[in-house]
């Protein structure tokens, strides 16, 4: 398929803020909608209100004329249009999507405005909602535990790292659910990107027709910078009787961006056949599932690395994979390793944009994220120019363990056993008649 950037688009800013992208696609019968809104948890007092407000996006809404639309009317008419609505919470982001035949697009769009512009928050569906999302102050599960004080400890506290603030004496109403609406569902610092068949001019006319009434912003609802722009290298122990397995993390430094970095990390443990799994699950049997990802968002950029393992073994897989990493940062990728990852991470960006809804989810993200429409396009151009050479200076660069921030979750080790005592040190005792030492009481 042509890159996107290659295709007729436009790229607006409405007046309302609101960011509109429309990409032609041809001989596609359906048009794809996705709508990012900044959601970051960046004030712990709305937390509970934006979890809320997430789940009953959708359930209710007026049509212009004031005719109340239910959580069926709302399915009904969205059916009726051939069109498919979900939502999808991020740390970053709130992303309202929908797939509709290309003849039901001005419908659709007509029906997201209703959602956006005229909310209706039924207390029946803030109750149905609030039963379902899981309870906020739960304790977390322990590889969410121990990523929180592993980037805590590496890049210092961040409202990404905070841990869920319980509900307050009563759940969020209504009221407070209509409040956060009007702070943060607006266009000012949102993206809209709408990909289909039709001529991009005339599908972007008629989404800024729709939601031209659309207005305020921006939220505030946008990750600050972390603290450290690289982890600050340290180990951090988590300890937890009834820990099921062992874990390790490693948060290394990492570039947004950067292609020879993405092949440095493939090697290491991107894919089925990088170092870690080979060396510390298949040679040594340590772990269970091990894994290398870059990870990046507004807050910052870091590699991480993850293993699982039985309890009691977290030393053991820390040990080596540190090993690995530190054989990987001094010699780099061999010669076979480096094409094995080259020819993944080209696959997979084809693989990534395989259908209409994929390339779509991909482009959103990409704008949300302040990339262009072309950037896989360059990343992939870069990808296909490097050399092994330069893969070896990001691996020196990036994956060196005394740059690296390191933390286990185990089980507590074992108290010392005492050491039995000389054989002679206590006096033989009379032996009452009729009784029998124990056998474990008997000399060997």
């Amino acid at each position: 398929m042509t890159p996107a950037a290659d295709r007729p688009h436009t790229d607006d800013t409405l007046p309302n803020g609101l960011r509109l992208v429309a990409v032609h696609t041809p001989a596609a019968p359906l048009a794809e909608i996705r709508l990012v809104l900044p959601w970051a948890r960046t004030a712990p007092r709305l937390a509970a209100a934006q979890r809320l407000l997430a789940a009953c996006l959708g359930t209710g809404a007026r049509t212009p004329g004031g005719h109340l639309r239910t959580r069926r009317d709302i399915a009904d008419r969205a059916a009726d249009l051939g069109a498919e609505l979900s939502t999808v919470v991020t740390p970053e982001s709130l992303v309202l999507s929908a797939g509709v035949l290309a003849e039901g697009l001005p419908g659709a769009l007509g029906l997201l405005a209703d959602l956006l512009l005229r909310p209706v928050h039924q207390e029946r569906e803030i109750a149905l909602a609030h039963a379902r999302l899981p309870a906020p102050g739960a304790r977390p599960l322990g590889r969410n535990l121990l990523r929180t004080a592993l980037l805590t400890d590496a890049f210092g506290t961040h409202p990404l790292l905070a841990p869920p603030a319980p509900d307050a004496a009563r759940p969020p109403t209504a009221a407070d659910l209509y409040a956060l609406h009007r702070r943060a569902v607006v266009p000012a610092g949102s993206v809209l990107l709408i990909t289909g068949d039709a001529d991009p001019r005339r599908t972007a006319d008629t989404a800024a027709q729709a939601l031209a009434d659309w207005s305020g912003g921006p939220s505030g609802l946008v990750l600050p910078p972390f603290a450290r722009a690289e982890p600050r290298p340290g180990r951090t122990r988590l300890t937890d009787p009834e820990a099921a397995q062992a874990l390790v993390l490693t948060a290394g430094p990492a570039a947004r961006g950067d292609a020879a970095l993405h092949l440095a990390q493939l090697v290491l443990g991107g894919h089925a056949s990088g170092r870690l799994a080979r060396r510390v699950r298949d040679r040594h049997g340590l772990a269970y599932a091990v894994s290398a990802t870059l990870r990046e968002n507004r807050a910052g950029a870091w590699l991480e690395t993850e293993a699982a393992g039985a309890p009691g073994t977290a030393d053991r897989i820390a040990a080596e994979v540190t090993g690995c990493l530190h054989e990987l940062a001094a010699d780099g990728p061999t010669p076979d390793e480096f094409e094995r990852a080259r020819a993944y991470a080209l696959g997979f960006t084809r693989f990534a944009l395989a259908t209409r809804a994929e390339e779509a989810t991909a482009l959103a993200g990409f704008l949300a994220a302040g990339l262009p429409l072309h950037w896989l396009d360059d990343h992939r151009s870069a990808l296909t120019a490097l050399t092994p050479a330069r893969v070896a200076e990001a691996a020196a660069r990036f994956l060196d363990p005394r740059h690296t921030a390191l933390a286990t979750l185990d089980t507590p080790p074992a108290p010392p056993r005492p050491e039995p005592g000389p054989a002679a040190s206590a006096p033989p005792q009379p032996v009452p008649h009729g009784h029998h030492p124990h056998e474990t009481e008997s000399p060997a």
